[in-house]
């Protein structure tokens, strides 16, 4: 996904500082975050600077109102699910609730930023594009770099040290397993690169016709629309291979471990519906 990234710091911060050890602080300070990060693809000063504030600080209002409960809802149901034992039916179910609450998400934000973006001048514009160049080279050093064995065991290493999160040490025939999901699954970065870089083609388009407000928020909740059928394969093989992993791992979870996952879970329903009602005193 590639739509501005301000446009996805707003739509998807909440997320990215789920992984956080204090959800509730990460989020409460998610839009200074997102100033930040908006700083590094929009120049703005004075008037426009304070605009974005406020249309940041917008979406993050939305967010907690229309968002964080059904993020509670959903940890809960997925904490359920865990206890119980996974099917494929349950990833599913997860796969496609994210999905839905990306699409609404990536919609609100961009209707929020949007008629600033029609108003920005060609050199901002400009700034955006390197922006967009920086994280192309940024996306390469992290993706693509090294031999199709090295690539595999960075991946390898990524998920399992993101699955350690949620259920704790994994055992040796764990282990193994995430190593086996990391060779069978395609690598997808060079596809991944290059729809990167269409989507961005797209934006800039939009921003120097200014047409940004009209065309920008169903573009980005429908994202994947356009997208090279070898791209679109590659997604849905990988996303088979990452199902079956993670059907073997829950049947081979240790007591301790699915208990770790119900209750980290169960931690973040109850950080969600603590967010939905404002910031902490």
């Amino acid at each position: 996904m590639s739509v501005p990234k301000v446009t996805l710091a707003l739509a998807a911060a909440a997320l990215l500082l789920a992984g956080c050890s204090a959800l509730r602080l990460a989020y409460d300070n998610a839009d200074v975050y997102v100033k930040y990060r908006a700083g590094q693809y929009l120049d703005v000063k004075g008037a426009q600077d304070h605009e974005l504030a406020q249309r940041i600080d917008s979406f993050f209002a939305w967010h907690r109102e229309a968002a964080l409960p059904q993020y509670a809802r959903i940890a809960e149901e997925a904490a359920a699910r865990v206890a119980k034992g996974l099917s494929h039916d349950d990833l599913v179910w997860g796969y496609d609730s994210l999905v839905a609450h990306a699409r609404l998400s990536l919609h609100a934000a961009a209707q929020r930023i949007a008629p600033l973006l029609d108003r920005l001048t060609p050199e901002q514009v400009a700034y955006m594009e390197k922006g967009f160049a920086e994280d192309n080279r940024k996306f390469a050093r992290e993706n693509l770099r090294g031999s199709e064995g090295d690539r595999r065991k960075r991946r390898a290493q990524r998920v399992e040290e993101r699955l350690e999160d949620w259920v704790g040490n994994l055992s040796q025939a764990q282990v193994e397993r995430v190593r086996q999901y990391s060779e069978r699954a395609p690598l997808s970065g060079e596809l991944r690169d290059r729809e990167r870089r269409r989507l961005q083609a797209e934006v800039l388009a939009m921003v120097r016709a200014r047409r940004a407000h009209a065309l920008l928020p169903e573009r980005a909740a429908n994202w994947r629309d356009g997208r090279d059928p070898q791209f679109t394969s590659a997604n849905e093989a990988g996303r088979r291979e990452l199902y079956a992993l993670l059907l073997d791992l829950d049947r081979s979870l240790s007591a301790a471990q699915r208990a770790r996952a119900q209750e980290r879970l169960r931690l973040y329903a109850a950080d969600f519906a603590v967010l939905a009602r404002g910031k902490d005193p």
